[in-house]
Protein backbone atom coordinates (compact mmCIF):
# COMPACT_ATOMS: atom_id res chain seq x y z
CA UNK A 1 0.00 0.00 0.00
CA UNK A 2 1.35 3.37 -1.03
CA UNK A 3 1.13 6.59 1.45
CA UNK A 4 1.94 10.12 2.00
CA UNK A 5 2.48 12.61 4.25
CA UNK A 6 0.45 15.96 5.57
CA UNK A 7 1.61 18.44 8.00
CA UNK A 8 -0.52 20.37 9.52
CA UNK A 9 -0.33 24.27 9.38
CA UNK A 10 1.98 24.33 6.64
CA UNK A 11 -0.46 25.11 3.62
CA UNK A 12 -3.62 25.65 2.76
CA UNK A 13 -6.65 23.55 2.99
CA UNK A 14 -7.30 23.89 -0.50
CA UNK A 15 -3.86 22.96 -1.42
CA UNK A 16 -3.79 19.82 1.08
CA UNK A 17 -7.47 18.53 -0.76
CA UNK A 18 -6.10 18.53 -4.23
CA UNK A 19 -3.00 17.05 -2.99
CA UNK A 20 -5.06 14.04 -1.41
CA UNK A 21 -7.35 14.24 -4.21
CA UNK A 22 -4.22 13.96 -6.94
CA UNK A 23 -2.35 11.04 -4.58
CA UNK A 24 -5.57 8.94 -4.24
CA UNK A 25 -5.88 9.15 -8.48
CA UNK A 26 -2.26 7.78 -8.65
CA UNK A 27 -3.05 4.63 -6.26
CA UNK A 28 -1.98 6.38 -2.71
CA UNK A 29 -4.45 5.15 0.01
CA UNK A 30 -2.86 5.93 3.44
CA UNK A 31 -2.01 9.28 5.20
CA UNK A 32 0.04 10.29 7.72
CA UNK A 33 0.44 12.86 9.91
CA UNK A 34 1.72 14.23 13.38
CA UNK A 35 -0.07 15.04 16.76
CA UNK A 36 3.02 16.20 18.92
CA UNK A 37 1.37 19.58 18.69
CA UNK A 38 3.32 22.97 19.37
CA UNK A 39 2.01 24.89 22.57
CA UNK A 40 1.52 28.38 20.67
CA UNK A 41 -1.55 27.23 18.78
CA UNK A 42 -2.89 23.67 19.39
CA UNK A 43 -6.42 24.68 18.55
CA UNK A 44 -5.21 25.31 14.70
CA UNK A 45 -3.80 21.96 14.50
CA UNK A 46 -7.39 20.46 15.96
CA UNK A 47 -9.64 22.38 13.40
CA UNK A 48 -7.04 21.07 10.58
CA UNK A 49 -6.72 17.82 11.86
CA UNK A 50 -11.01 16.90 11.51
CA UNK A 51 -11.05 18.99 8.48
CA UNK A 52 -8.47 16.14 6.85
CA UNK A 53 -10.01 13.62 8.52
CA UNK A 54 -13.83 14.38 7.33
CA UNK A 55 -12.00 14.60 3.55
CA UNK A 56 -10.28 11.07 3.94
CA UNK A 57 -13.50 9.63 4.80
CA UNK A 58 -15.04 11.17 2.03
CA UNK A 59 -12.41 10.29 -0.33
CA UNK A 60 -11.79 6.57 1.07
CA UNK A 61 -8.24 7.42 2.48
CA UNK A 62 -6.85 6.02 5.95
CA UNK A 63 -5.56 8.59 8.85
CA UNK A 64 -3.09 7.19 10.89
CA UNK A 65 -1.60 9.90 13.13
CA UNK A 66 1.37 10.28 15.51
CA UNK A 67 0.83 10.82 18.86
CA UNK A 68 2.68 11.58 22.24
CA UNK A 69 0.92 11.47 25.81
CA UNK A 70 0.49 15.07 25.94
CA UNK A 71 -1.82 15.05 22.49
CA UNK A 72 -4.60 14.21 24.32
CA UNK A 73 -4.83 17.33 26.65
CA UNK A 74 -4.77 19.58 23.53
CA UNK A 75 -7.12 17.31 21.71
CA UNK A 76 -9.47 18.04 25.19
CA UNK A 77 -9.66 13.63 25.34
CA UNK A 78 -8.57 11.46 27.49
CA UNK A 79 -6.75 7.86 26.23
CA UNK A 80 -9.84 6.49 27.01
CA UNK A 81 -11.53 8.52 24.23
CA UNK A 82 -9.68 8.13 21.64
CA UNK A 83 -12.42 6.25 19.85
CA UNK A 84 -13.84 9.57 19.24
CA UNK A 85 -11.14 9.84 17.32
CA UNK A 86 -12.47 8.10 14.73
CA UNK A 87 -15.69 10.40 14.36
CA UNK A 88 -13.11 12.86 12.82
CA UNK A 89 -12.04 10.38 10.22
CA UNK A 90 -9.23 9.14 12.38
CA UNK A 91 -7.87 5.40 11.37
CA UNK A 92 -4.87 4.63 13.58
CA UNK A 93 -2.26 6.23 16.32
CA UNK A 94 1.20 5.54 15.96
CA UNK A 95 2.74 5.21 19.28
CA UNK A 96 5.88 5.34 20.82
CA UNK A 97 7.71 6.40 24.25
CA UNK A 98 4.98 7.26 27.13
CA UNK A 99 2.01 4.42 26.28
CA UNK A 100 2.00 1.18 28.74
CA UNK A 101 1.56 -2.08 27.48
CA UNK A 102 -2.42 -1.85 28.71
CA UNK A 103 -3.47 1.65 27.17
CA UNK A 104 -1.48 0.18 24.14
CA UNK A 105 -3.26 -2.78 23.76
CA UNK A 106 -6.96 -0.92 24.93
CA UNK A 107 -6.39 1.52 22.19
CA UNK A 108 -5.84 -1.98 19.78
CA UNK A 109 -9.33 -2.95 20.60
CA UNK A 110 -10.38 0.40 18.99
CA UNK A 111 -8.48 1.22 16.18
CA UNK A 112 -5.59 0.21 14.31
CA UNK A 113 -2.57 0.94 16.60
CA UNK A 114 0.99 1.71 14.78
CA UNK A 115 3.97 0.57 17.36
CA UNK A 116 7.97 1.56 16.83
CA UNK A 117 8.86 -0.96 14.23
CA UNK A 118 12.98 -0.49 15.32
CA UNK A 119 12.86 -0.87 19.10
CA UNK A 120 9.83 -3.49 19.84
CA UNK A 121 11.13 -6.54 20.98
CA UNK A 122 9.96 -9.99 22.14
CA UNK A 123 9.45 -8.79 25.91
CA UNK A 124 7.44 -6.22 25.00
CA UNK A 125 5.40 -8.09 22.53
CA UNK A 126 4.79 -10.65 25.10
CA UNK A 127 3.46 -7.80 27.44
CA UNK A 128 1.36 -6.20 24.95
CA UNK A 129 -0.33 -9.74 24.62
CA UNK A 130 -0.52 -10.47 28.11
CA UNK A 131 -2.16 -7.28 28.05
CA UNK A 132 -4.95 -7.80 25.34
CA UNK A 133 -3.35 -6.99 22.41
CA UNK A 134 -5.41 -7.60 19.45
CA UNK A 135 -2.38 -7.92 17.43
CA UNK A 136 -4.58 -8.39 14.02
CA UNK A 137 -4.57 -4.37 14.37
CA UNK A 138 -0.95 -3.74 14.74
CA UNK A 139 1.35 -2.75 11.98
CA UNK A 140 5.22 -1.90 12.56
CA UNK A 141 6.19 1.41 11.89
CA UNK A 142 9.82 2.84 11.28
CA UNK A 143 10.59 6.32 11.72
CA UNK A 144 12.17 8.41 9.00
CA UNK A 145 15.67 10.22 9.37
CA UNK A 146 15.85 14.07 8.11
CA UNK A 147 19.44 14.66 9.00
CA UNK A 148 21.99 12.79 6.82
CA UNK A 149 23.57 9.78 7.50
CA UNK A 150 21.35 8.88 10.25
CA UNK A 151 18.94 6.58 8.09
CA UNK A 152 18.70 2.80 8.58
CA UNK A 153 21.46 0.37 7.88
CA UNK A 154 19.97 -1.88 4.73
CA UNK A 155 21.19 -5.22 6.29
CA UNK A 156 19.87 -4.82 9.93
CA UNK A 157 16.58 -3.07 8.36
CA UNK A 158 15.61 -6.58 6.12
CA UNK A 159 16.26 -8.64 8.98
CA UNK A 160 14.09 -6.46 11.34
CA UNK A 161 11.60 -6.65 8.82
CA UNK A 162 11.54 -10.40 8.27
CA UNK A 163 11.17 -10.77 11.95
CA UNK A 164 8.41 -8.08 12.49
CA UNK A 165 6.54 -10.45 10.10
CA UNK A 166 6.87 -13.88 11.52
CA UNK A 167 5.19 -11.68 14.54
CA UNK A 168 2.06 -11.41 12.10
CA UNK A 169 2.71 -7.73 11.57
CA UNK A 170 2.11 -5.55 8.69
CA UNK A 171 5.05 -3.03 7.88
CA UNK A 172 5.28 0.10 7.35
CA UNK A 173 8.24 2.40 6.16
CA UNK A 174 9.02 6.12 4.27
CA UNK A 175 11.05 6.87 1.44
CA UNK A 176 11.86 10.77 0.73
CA UNK A 177 9.78 12.94 -1.89
CA UNK A 178 11.72 14.41 -4.50
CA UNK A 179 10.05 17.63 -4.16
CA UNK A 180 8.87 20.17 -1.75
CA UNK A 181 11.24 18.80 0.77
CA UNK A 182 10.22 19.19 4.32
CA UNK A 183 12.30 21.46 6.43
CA UNK A 184 14.22 22.66 8.05
CA UNK A 185 17.23 20.78 6.40
CA UNK A 186 15.83 19.63 3.19
CA UNK A 187 17.77 16.93 2.97
CA UNK A 188 15.08 14.26 2.32
CA UNK A 189 12.87 11.73 4.84
CA UNK A 190 13.95 8.35 4.17
CA UNK A 191 13.59 5.36 6.68
CA UNK A 192 17.42 3.81 5.45
CA UNK A 193 20.25 5.66 4.41
CA UNK A 194 20.64 4.30 0.85
CA UNK A 195 17.19 5.98 -0.28
CA UNK A 196 18.11 9.48 0.62
CA UNK A 197 19.30 10.07 -2.48
CA UNK A 198 17.99 7.55 -4.95
CA UNK A 199 14.89 7.60 -7.58
CA UNK A 200 11.37 7.76 -5.37
CA UNK A 201 9.79 5.25 -7.60
CA UNK A 202 13.07 2.50 -7.35
CA UNK A 203 13.50 3.48 -3.63
CA UNK A 204 9.50 2.19 -3.28
CA UNK A 205 9.92 -0.75 -5.56
CA UNK A 206 13.00 -2.15 -3.59
CA UNK A 207 11.18 -1.89 -0.18
CA UNK A 208 8.03 -3.85 -1.28
CA UNK A 209 9.79 -6.38 -3.51
CA UNK A 210 13.54 -6.70 -1.40
CA UNK A 211 12.96 -5.55 1.93
CA UNK A 212 9.92 -6.68 3.36
CA UNK A 213 7.71 -3.55 3.71
CA UNK A 214 4.50 -4.08 3.01
CA UNK A 215 3.42 -0.14 3.45
CA UNK A 216 5.66 2.65 2.14
CA UNK A 217 5.01 6.19 2.79
CA UNK A 218 6.53 8.97 1.03
CA UNK A 219 7.83 11.32 4.10
CA UNK A 220 8.02 14.61 2.13
CA UNK A 221 5.34 16.85 1.33
CA UNK A 222 5.33 16.18 -2.44
CA UNK A 223 6.76 14.43 -5.25
CA UNK A 224 7.38 15.66 -8.93
CA UNK A 225 4.63 14.94 -12.00
CA UNK A 226 6.77 12.69 -13.50
CA UNK A 227 7.30 10.68 -10.50
CA UNK A 228 3.27 10.31 -9.94
CA UNK A 229 3.03 9.06 -13.45
CA UNK A 230 5.23 6.21 -12.62
CA UNK A 231 3.16 5.62 -9.43
CA UNK A 232 -0.02 5.94 -11.81
CA UNK A 233 1.09 3.46 -13.92
CA UNK A 234 2.03 1.32 -11.45
CA UNK A 235 -1.45 0.62 -10.18
CA UNK A 236 -2.32 -1.71 -13.27
CA UNK A 237 1.10 -3.52 -11.95
CA UNK A 238 3.27 -2.25 -15.02
CA UNK A 239 6.86 -0.93 -14.30
CA UNK A 240 6.94 2.32 -16.44
CA UNK A 241 10.43 2.96 -17.61
CA UNK A 242 11.23 6.37 -18.84
CA UNK A 243 13.40 6.27 -22.30
CA UNK A 244 15.56 8.11 -24.47
CA UNK A 245 14.61 7.00 -27.97
CA UNK A 246 16.16 7.09 -31.14
CA UNK A 247 14.40 8.10 -34.49
CA UNK A 248 12.15 5.71 -34.94
CA UNK A 249 10.38 3.84 -37.92
CA UNK A 250 6.76 3.77 -38.02
CA UNK A 251 6.92 0.05 -37.36
CA UNK A 252 9.64 0.19 -34.34
CA UNK A 253 6.94 3.18 -33.12
CA UNK A 254 4.21 0.31 -32.47
CA UNK A 255 6.37 -2.04 -31.09
CA UNK A 256 8.12 0.34 -28.30
CA UNK A 257 4.43 1.52 -27.56
CA UNK A 258 2.92 -2.00 -26.73
CA UNK A 259 2.51 -3.31 -22.84
CA UNK A 260 5.62 -5.98 -22.50
CA UNK A 261 5.65 -8.62 -20.11
CA UNK A 262 8.45 -10.56 -19.66
CA UNK A 263 9.38 -14.03 -20.49
CA UNK A 264 8.82 -16.66 -17.73
CA UNK A 265 12.20 -18.52 -18.57
CA UNK A 266 13.92 -15.38 -17.82
CA UNK A 267 17.59 -14.79 -19.62
CA UNK A 268 20.58 -13.97 -18.31
CA UNK A 269 21.54 -11.00 -20.22
CA UNK A 270 18.33 -9.44 -21.79
CA UNK A 271 14.63 -8.71 -20.25
CA UNK A 272 12.80 -10.12 -23.40
CA UNK A 273 9.33 -8.97 -24.21
CA UNK A 274 7.19 -11.65 -24.84
CA UNK A 275 4.31 -9.01 -26.65
CA UNK A 276 6.41 -8.18 -29.07
CA UNK A 277 7.25 -11.10 -31.66
CA UNK A 278 3.66 -12.07 -31.56
CA UNK A 279 2.49 -8.38 -32.30
CA UNK A 280 5.17 -8.41 -35.39
CA UNK A 281 4.09 -11.92 -36.84
CA UNK A 282 0.15 -10.68 -36.53
CA UNK A 283 0.77 -7.84 -38.67
CA UNK A 284 3.52 -8.81 -40.88
CA UNK A 285 6.01 -5.77 -39.40
CA UNK A 286 9.12 -5.67 -41.62
CA UNK A 287 12.20 -4.18 -39.18
CA UNK A 288 15.22 -2.85 -41.06
CA UNK A 289 18.62 -3.11 -39.98
CA UNK A 290 20.03 0.19 -38.51
CA UNK A 291 23.30 1.15 -38.08
CA UNK A 292 25.39 -0.84 -35.53
CA UNK A 293 25.70 0.37 -31.89
CA UNK A 294 26.58 -0.15 -28.51
CA UNK A 295 24.22 -2.79 -26.57
CA UNK A 296 25.35 -1.52 -22.75
CA UNK A 297 23.25 -1.82 -19.98
CA UNK A 298 19.96 -0.19 -20.61
CA UNK A 299 19.53 -0.39 -24.52
CA UNK A 300 16.58 -1.06 -25.93
CA UNK A 301 16.62 -3.47 -28.86
CA UNK A 302 14.29 -5.06 -31.48
CA UNK A 303 15.52 -7.70 -33.55
CA UNK A 304 15.46 -6.92 -37.30
CA UNK A 305 14.92 -8.89 -40.60
CA UNK A 306 18.19 -10.74 -40.39
CA UNK A 307 17.31 -12.73 -37.29
CA UNK A 308 14.64 -14.85 -38.98
CA UNK A 309 11.92 -15.90 -36.49
CA UNK A 310 13.37 -13.74 -33.66
CA UNK A 311 12.44 -10.51 -35.94
CA UNK A 312 10.70 -7.97 -34.32
CA UNK A 313 11.24 -9.45 -30.86
CA UNK A 314 11.90 -6.61 -28.18
CA UNK A 315 14.86 -6.96 -25.31
CA UNK A 316 16.11 -4.32 -22.10
CA UNK A 317 19.96 -5.44 -21.93
CA UNK A 318 20.52 -5.99 -18.29
CA UNK A 319 24.44 -6.93 -18.95
CA UNK A 320 26.68 -5.45 -21.38
CA UNK A 321 26.59 -6.93 -24.72
CA UNK A 322 28.75 -6.62 -28.16
CA UNK A 323 26.94 -5.02 -30.99
CA UNK A 324 25.49 -7.23 -33.19
CA UNK A 325 24.13 -6.75 -36.97
CA UNK A 326 20.40 -8.57 -36.53
CA UNK A 327 20.09 -6.38 -33.75
CA UNK A 328 18.25 -2.85 -33.83
CA UNK A 329 19.49 -0.56 -30.93
CA UNK A 330 16.07 2.17 -30.95
CA UNK A 331 16.99 3.69 -27.55
CA UNK A 332 18.17 3.56 -23.38
CA UNK A 333 16.19 3.33 -20.51
CA UNK A 334 17.20 6.67 -18.64
CA UNK A 335 19.98 6.12 -15.71
CA UNK A 336 17.64 7.09 -13.38
CA UNK A 337 15.51 3.87 -14.23
CA UNK A 338 17.99 1.60 -14.61
CA UNK A 339 18.20 0.25 -11.23
CA UNK A 340 13.89 -0.79 -11.89
CA UNK A 341 15.41 -3.43 -14.39
CA UNK A 342 15.93 -5.77 -11.62
CA UNK A 343 12.59 -5.65 -10.59
CA UNK A 344 11.36 -6.89 -14.06
CA UNK A 345 10.60 -10.37 -12.77
CA UNK A 346 9.68 -13.37 -14.57
CA UNK A 347 6.09 -12.66 -15.57
CA UNK A 348 6.35 -8.97 -14.91
CA UNK A 349 4.95 -6.20 -16.96
CA UNK A 350 6.65 -3.46 -18.42
CA UNK A 351 6.63 -0.72 -20.59
CA UNK A 352 8.20 2.59 -21.73
CA UNK A 353 7.26 6.42 -21.24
Amino acid sequence: MLGMSIYLGQQSMDETELYMKTMYEAGFRTIFTSLHIPEDDPEMYVVELKKVGALAKQIGMELMVDVSPRSWQHLHLTIEEAHELKTWGVAGLRVDYGFSPSQIANLSKEMKVALNASTIDDTFLTQLIEAGLEISQVEAWHNFYPRPETGLDETWFKTRNEWLKKQGMTVMAFIPGDEKLRGPLHKGLPTIEKHRHEDVFSAYLEMTNELYVDKVCIGDKGIKEETLKQFTYYQDDVIPLRCNLLELSANEQTIIQLKHRNRMDPARDVIRSETSRFHVQKHHLQIDPRPRLPRRLGAITIDNDEYGRYVGELQVVIRDLPEDEKVNVIGYVDKKDVPLLTMIRPGQWFSFI
